[in-house]
């Protein structure tokens, strides 16, 4: 019997994000145990009886130090908290990852939780999600072909960064390099200021007098730049407060280009209107196409 890449994982968080990632290296028999933590022991408790992991942890001392990989896999909030806890017993050859969509703030807190032992953390980003949340939303084959960007540590050691890298292969995605400040600037304008809008827009509708009506009427335009809106409140609260400021930028850049649209509209600039409407859909087709 061949051995598994990797002999137990630790993952904190078994919902759409450290589920996945558990059984896509369950079903490639790449690890020989898995044990999940949580704050919803009802969510524990579905995890296990869904196969998406062995059994639930009982004590954080215990099963960190004798892992060979951890997950953390919960809101970029509550990353700090977990870091501190493990820190006193992280064994020296476990390596932890993480599934954030901010990078910067996750690479402060690892070296004021971890310090000494800050080499041994890989920060990383799947680039694959869904509006659902929870254990029972987690897809044997979500990263299948989808990017996980990793943000390596100048501390990181080629071997520590391959064998994350290894893990995140073994679910089926394809890996990348940027540095903190890259990911988090590009990240700002392609996901997180989408979100933000999405957010926005049905918030200020729920807030009119006329929803029902309004709401009644909207159609599938509506419901595709809406989709997003159903994410996780808690997780997009903390990605939006974590990269502030760049997303601050987009928002200044946006509200200008929307400032611009306005001026046509209120000037009747029919070429204007236009010209902007094609070089967007050139852009979106072309990407679509790729």
């Amino acid at each position: 019997m061949i051995a598994p890449n990797f002999n137990k994982i630790v993952i904190f968080g078994v919902g759409l994000i450290g589920g996945s990632f558990a059984l896509a290296l369950r079903k490639g028999n790449a690890v020989g145990e898995v044990v999940g933590f949580g704050r919803s022991l009802e969510t524990l408790q579905q995890a296990r009886q869904l196969s998406i992991i062995h059994r639930i942890g009982q004590d954080i001392a215990v099963e960190v130090g004798d892992a060979d990989l951890i997950l953390l896999a919960t809101p970029v909030g509550q990353m700090a908290e977990l870091m501190a806890r493990i820190a006193p017993h992280l064994g020296s050859h476990t390596l932890i990852t993480d599934g954030g969509s901010t990078k910067s703030d996750v690479v402060r807190e690892v070296y004021a939780q971890l310090g000494t032992k800050a080499a041994q953390f890989v920060p990383a980003h799947p680039i694959a999600g869904a509006e659902k949340s929870g254990a029972a939303a987690a897809l044997v084959d979500l990263y299948q072909d989808k990017k996980v960007i990793l943000t390596p540590l100048p501390e990181n050691s080629t071997d520590a960064i391959a064998r994350v890298r290894q893990a995140w292969e073994l679910c089926g995605a394809v890996v990348s390099e940027l540095t903190p400040v890259q990911h988090d600037e590009i990240f700002a304008a392609v996901s997180h200021l989408p979100h933000l809008l999405s957010f926005a827009l049905v918030h200020d509708l729920a807030q009119r007098n006329n929803r029902e009506q309004l709401l009644s009427f909207a159609a599938s335009g509506f419901r595709d730049f809406t989709r997003i809106a159903a994410s996780s409140p808690e997780m997009w609260r903390d990605i939006c407060l974590a990269n502030r400021n760049a997303l601050m930028q987009e928002l200044l850049q946006y509200a200008n280009e929307l400032h611009e649209l306005y001026q046509a509209l209120e000037q009747r600039d029919a070429d204007k209107l236009e010209q902007a409407f094609r070089a967007a859909r050139e852009v979106r087709t072309t990407w679509t196409e790729k």
